[in-house]
């Protein structure tokens, strides 16, 4: 009953009449969570859940899985047929204006774009606009508890301190000539993960010489391992969080030279994400002392247009940054222009990356990524240092 009045009251905010969930053969696990379901049970019926913005919610629900939402609140309606479920759909709906769906108009939020077309057009044939559920999903999804934002802040301290012993790794070997493959720089992150309580959920750290970064999500294996040499560019991209319930991930990105001379353009890329990282804070400070809204699309132009003016944007070819949650791409609002255009609005609770790239393919890639969390008291924080050089090892 509490989520219900939680979600009645985002309903009131957002001044939409219902949300209406929907499911078929577990498409939609969003919807599972948010109303307390469990997810990938035998589900080879539709069903759908309405909850309006007053009132008490209605279930549709096939004879052949009749039981299938009796956890939740509400008045059941029983469908047999697809004529009966078409008739008691538009009698739940009688009335109202606008519902809420798992939708985004030409798929702009793809993370919240499941319900299919065909349904969509069911729903609409009643006479109700659909509109996009993001900024509720959003809410419940991807908000996070102050308690929750602590523990990104414990898993930074530690995500960072092993950050610099691995860097400390590469100078250590290659100034005594032992060989060192950025496959064994990831595996002793990993290892110091588990050593210090961490996680990375099985998804491992990224970690690449000269060319390879250029593929943004370039992933060491042995096959492809080589030694780290003098004059190697290096990119570093781990993250992890505390091993329990409900911790909140951390990620971060940095940039190194093995020697004290880096090539001239690697430093100069290196200085254009250095300085787009810097717009891309400096919006979401300014903004937020202001109290003005602000939009992940917009961050991301802000980025984006200095490495345009720079003239690398070309190479600069994924979004900003992403939401980090309980998983490490979350689902909140992305820094994103490019891929998609997240018109989801950045609010407290909210914890995001900010991590411009350049990607020179056949040569070198830089990127820089930090980790902004928006406190409950409308102040975007950053926790642990922010690279400001190459460095040097």
């Amino acid at each position: 009953m509490e989520k219900l009045r939680r979600i009645q009251e985002e309903l009131s905010k957002a001044n939409i009449d219902g949300w209406l969930f929907f499911d078929f053969h577990n498409r939609d696990p969003i919807a599972y969570r948010i109303l307390g379901l469990e997810f990938g049970k035998f589900t080879s019926r539709r069903w759908f859940y309405l909850v309006p913005k007053v009132g008490t919610p209605v279930k549709l629900v096939s004879a052949v899985e009749a039981g299938k939402l009796d956890s939740l609140p509400g008045e059941k309606k029983v469908y047999r047929s697809w004529r009966e479920l078409a008739e008691h759909l538009a009698a739940m709906l009688d009335g109202f204006s606008t519902v809420a769906m798992q939708y985004s108009p030409r798929a702009d939020v793809p993370y919240v774009s499941i319900v299919d077309a065909g349904t969509v057009e069911l729903v609409r044939g009643t006479g109700v606009e659909v509109v996009s559920s993001a900024a509720l999903v959003q809410t419940f999804e991807a908000v996070l508890t102050p308690e929750q934002l602590e523990t990104h802040r414990a898993a930074g301290e530690k995500v960072q301190r092993i950050k610099d012993e691995a860097f400390e790794l590469v100078r250590q070997r290659v100034r005594a000539g032992a060989v060192l493959t950025p496959y064994d720089v990831q595996q002793f992150i990993v290892r110091r993960f588990s050593e210090e309580g961490l996680t990375c959920s099985g998804e491992y750290p990224i970690v690449g010489t000269n060319e390879q970064p250029a593929d943004p999500h370039f992933e060491p294996t042995p096959e492809n391992a080589r030694p780290i040499k003098e004059g190697d560019t290096l990119l570093v991209d781990l993250w992890a969080k505390l091993d329990r319930p409900g911790a909140v991930f951390y990620d971060i990105t940095w940039c190194a030279y093995v020697g004290q001379h880096p090539p001239a353009q690697y430093a100069e890329i290196f200085q254009v994400v250095v300085r787009a990282r810097d717009a891309a804070l400096a919006l979401v400070r300014e903004r937020f002392a202001q109290g003005q809204p602000l939009a992940g699309y917009e961050v991301d132009d802000a980025a984006r247009r200095v490495v345009e003016e720079a003239g690398y944007g070309p190479y600069f070819v994924h979004r900003t940054g992403h939401n980090i949650g309980v998983e490490v791409h979350g689902n909140g609002a992305n820094l994103d222009n490019l891929e998609t255009r997240d018109d989801r609005p950045l609010v407290p609770g909210l914890c995001f990356s900010i991590e411009p790239g350049i990607y020179l393919p056949g040569s070198m890639a830089v990127r820089t990524e930090i980790n902004v969390a928006i406190g409950h008291d409308g102040v975007p924080r950053v926790f642990g240092p922010i690279q400001e050089e190459l460095v040097l090892l």
